[in-house]
């Protein structure tokens, strides 16, 4: 790792954990419904949201109704998010003109936005309006992190809980995160970026005249958009020469700010966080980046803070920011090698140098090495979609660091919300290995782990490798699904690999070479969206409502302590162990393969 990749992984960590406290404790009291003073601002608007809606906040519900109830609420969203695209030709804010939106792109894109992924197989900025934008996609942008914060929160009052029947209000929790956390900070996050330049507007289309022409090579597609291939497997490419450019407006800034503060992820425009519209400066990169960690981190504190002891909060933080930073620094090290292969030809056939400058293919040069294995390890470990760099151009174990996050559970920090409850699961599920160990009845934080809990945490993890595998089997064995990706071989393997992990564990980036806005593929990864989300979610609410009807077990001096060393340790193995080993041949014939064949002497 270089110097400045230290310097920087240093002070955004500095940054990132000097936030966890004061953010953590904040959302705390808002959950916890404490008279702090956003809560008495904004009383009257939060009374007149349930008056309004026929909410009782006061009416807790047991965790089948909480189920329930968020199970709702998100396919309507769908509903209404899919109608939307349906109809935009018809409705305001299309100065552009854009048609409506293709049945089975509004489907995957309705899917993707509810369930936190935003993956997005269309070109956004000749795709979508400005409403679509605004009222469907950031609309969802909160409502699917809101949906993340308050499992979470479920699970932990499950934990602090003891002889109840709920676990709390959906509908309260949803307002609540949404009013006081989501929006005040968004807003705040938003006119910061249009400080270093994002724009912000409903301005239509620029068209400019180039100084020279550029001439561009692209796949060639048929009626249905698949990508045509020769008789040999490869992709048909054609020249265009053009000398125009059109540059897209929009009010970016506002969703930026949302997509990075809620982990959603998925750009106004194609090119992410790499286009300079959403991304002019290295400070609005460092802010981007901290807006996708500071959440999830700090709803360790959260934690922490609501079951009584801050030191439980701190030992699943500190096993979060070890595989962080083991993580990254895997990235950094294998891109800053760079291709031998290249560097063989570059230094008289030496295939012992190094390529000079490392690998700066995909990457932005005001960005770097550093800074883009930095972006690329924090969206992939957080369920965040956001790039600013072509993942499919790293090498073979730089892209194999942005498939295992996800394929961890995206507990590296994680989603917000969804990283506490997916590592809370793993923390359950590693003392009750334990207690197997040692020979006592597993128990964590004074409730003890039987045989339901067990039976909710394997679904809760067991069932997205099922889902990634399963759907990666089906595509490489249909003509369908071999049509995506352009490159053959390992590669191309890997290709459809992250894009049914990215889906599954509801992530977002990709593999950009893969072309996926196709009938197939939109359909195969909504479905793995929707099912990737919400079963572990009704796993967990299930584990919330059983630990919360449990009595409280008095700490003995042979409870094991969950907030030392050894219990970090513990959670990093079962995480390791029990959440990665299933991906471990599928990752042999992707990226592991190809790196042996790149290094190969």
């Amino acid at each position: 790792m270089t110097g400045q990749s230290l310097g920087l992984l240093t002070l955004y960590l500095a940054v990132a954990l000097l936030c966890v406290k004061p953010l953590g404790l904040y959302i705390a009291n808002v959950m916890e419904g404490r008279p702090i003073w956003p809560v008495r601002a904004a009383a009257r608007l939060e009374a007149l949201i349930y008056h309004l809606c026929g909410v009782d906040p006061a009416q807790e519900m047991g965790w089948k109704l909480y189920a329930i109830a968020l199970l709702v609420f998100n396919a309507l969203g769908a509903f209404l998010l899919y109608g939307l695209e349906r109809l935009q030709y018809w409705l305001p804010l299309n100065p552009q003109h854009f048609m409506a939106v293709s049945p089975d792109s509004s489907f995957n894109t309705a899917i993707s936005f509810v369930t936190n992924t935003n993956w997005q197989g269309y070109t956004p900025e000749s795709t979508m309006s400005y409403l679509t934008q605004m009222a469907g996609l950031a609309v969802q942008n909160f409502l699917s992190a809101a949906t993340g914060i308050v499992v979470a929160v479920a699970l932990i009052r499950g934990l602090a809980r003891h002889s109840a029947k709920a676990i709390g209000n959906f509908w309260a929790d949803i307002t609540r995160s949404t009013l006081y956390v989501l929006l005040p900070i968004a807003f705040v996050l938003a006119l910061a970026l249009v400080s270093q330049g994002v724009i912000q507007n409903f301005s239509a289309y620029k068209n400019v005249t180039m100084l020279a022409p550029v001439t561009y090579q692209q796949q060639k597609t048929d009626a249905a958009g698949n990508p045509i291939k020769d008789t040999a497997g490869n992709p048909l490419m054609e020249n265009i020469t053009t000398q125009n450019q059109t540059l897209p407006m929009g009010p970016i800034a506002s969703q930026e700010a949302i997509k990075e503060l809620g982990t959603n992820g998925g750009g106004f425009l194609n090119a992410n966080s790499a286009h300079p519209f959403e991304n002019p400066t290295p400070i609005s990169n460092f802010l981007e980046m901290l807006l996708i960690i500071v959440i999830p981190a700090s709803l360790t504190y959260t934690f922490g803070r609501m079951v009584g002891d801050t030191r439980q909060g701190w030992a699943v933080l500190g096993a979060m920011a070890i595989l962080f930073v083991a993580q990254y620094a895997i990235a950094n090290h294998s891109e800053q090698l760079g291709n031998p292969r290249i560097a063989a030809l570059a230094v008289d056939q030496s295939a012992s140098a190094l390529q000079p400058g490392g690998n700066m293919e995909g990457k932005e040069a005001r960005f770097g090495i550093a800074a883009s294995t930095l972006f690329a390890t924090i969206t992939t470990g957080t369920s965040c979609g956001a790039v600013n760099s072509m993942h499919d151009s790293y090498t073979p174990l730089g892209g194999f660091v942005a498939l295992f996050n996800m394929m961890l559970g995206e507990v590296v920090f994680g989603g917000v919300g969804t990283g506490l409850y997916s590592m809370l699961i793993f923390a359950i599920v590693g003392v009750f290995i334990a207690g197997l160990m040692i020979g006592r009845t597993p128990e964590y934080l004074g409730k003890k782990i039987e045989a339901f809990e067990m039976k909710m945490s394997s679904i809760a993890i067991l069932v997205t490798p099922f889902i990634v595998l399963l759907g990666t089997a089906l595509a490489v064995s249909t003509e369908a699904g071999q049509a995506g990706p352009p490159n053959p071989g390992a590669h191309g393997f890997s290709e459809i690999l992250y894009a049914f992990t990215s889906a599954g564990n509801n992530n977002g980036s990709a593999f950009a070479g893969i072309s996926v806005n196709t009938p197939f593929y939109n359909a195969a990864l909504g479905v793995c969206m929707w099912l990737g989300r919400y079963w572990p979610i009704i796993a967990v609410l299930g584990v919330a409502g059983s630990l919360a009807a449990k009595k409280r077990i008095p700490v003995t001096a042979g409870t094991m302590p969950t907030h030392g060393p050894t219990f970090i340790i513990l959670l990093i193995g079962t995480v390791l162990l029990v959440g990665a080993l299933t991906f471990v041949p599928a990752l042999a014939l992707g990226p592991i393969v190809e790196h042996l064949t790149l290094w190969g002497r």
